[in-house]
Order: structure tokens, then sequence, then C-alpha cells
């Protein structure tokens, strides 16, 4: 009775011995090239298999039915791929290098960089681009604490707020 006992404690702790391990996703940094629309040469038109296999560290995906449509978000980076939109946004907390110092810049100080913006509001300016169009938006200290990129122009970009 004894041994019939011993034999069910030891496969029972033995069981975790046989457990899956589970290799957690990794990404490599993101890199914003700013002048040319691309993170890591991912462009904002590329779908979300396309953005989950360069990058398959992400915390989450919409489909195309979801209110902005299908979009993949890397929460912990704080940047988003808005596929049905094709755009990206990039957020104050972003974790990654920007190819231009725009985070925080102040408002009117990129000119040298973006020349003038095509459209401008009090919370944003949208510039043209080769690519698309590239849209800053600004804090109360008219630093810019967001940045959204697409592969449409000004004209047809159509934003999830």
């Amino acid at each position: 009775m004894k041994n019939i006992l011993l034999l069910l404690l030891s496969i029972g702790a033995l069981l975790p011995a046989w457990a899956q391990l589970k290799v957690k996703a990794r990404c490599n940094d993101f890199v914003v090239d700013v002048l040319n629309g691309k993170v890591n040469d991912v462009r904002p038109d590329f779908t979300n298999g396309q953005i989950k296999t360069k990058f398959p560290c992400f915390t989450g995906e919409e489909n195309e039915t979801s209110k902005c449509g299908s979009a993949v978000y890397y929460k912990d980076r704080d940047i988003k791929f808005f596929t049905s939109r094709d755009y990206v946004e990039i957020g104050p907390a972003f974790k990654g290098k920007l190819s231009l110092p725009l985070m925080g810049a102040k408002r009117g100080s990129l000119f040298k960089f973006l020349g003038n913006p095509r459209l401008k509001d009090d919370r944003w300016d949208a510039f043209q681009t080769q690519y698309g169009c590239l849209i800053l938006y600004y804090n109360a200290a008219s630093r810019v604490n967001m940045i959204r990129f697409s592969t449409k122009t000004t004209d047809q970009i159509q934003l999830c707020e």
C-alpha cells in the first residue's frame, strides 16, 4: 500500500516535467523611417498577416468587421497598424526609433525636414509626402505627441477616431 502511494506521489510530482515549453514571440526594435513611410520596411498598406509575420509580438488584433476595420496593435510599444485604412499610428509612449526626431518636437521646428504643411488645424498639421501623408498631432504645449502616416493622400485618408 505504501509503495502504491509513493508511486502515485512520484508520478504526480513529475507531471510538470512533461509540460511544453513555449517561447514568447520576439520582435526586433521598431525603426520608423518617417521620410519613406515604413516601419522596418513594413508599409501602412500591408495586410494583418504580413505585419504579424514581420512582427510576431503583437498584443492585439481587430478584424474587418470592427469599428475601425482590420488592425494590429503593439500596445506595449505604443504603435498601431490600421490595415483597412492604410495608416500607422505612433503614440507618445512609443518604444522604438524614429529617423527624424519628431516626438516631442516643437510645432514649426520641422520645416527644414518636412516643408510646409498641406493642411493645418489647431491640434495637427498634415504634410504631403512621396508615399502619401504624414500627420503630426500636438499637445497643449505645441509639441508633437502623436504621429500618423499613410500611403493615402490627405484627401483620401480615413482616420479612426
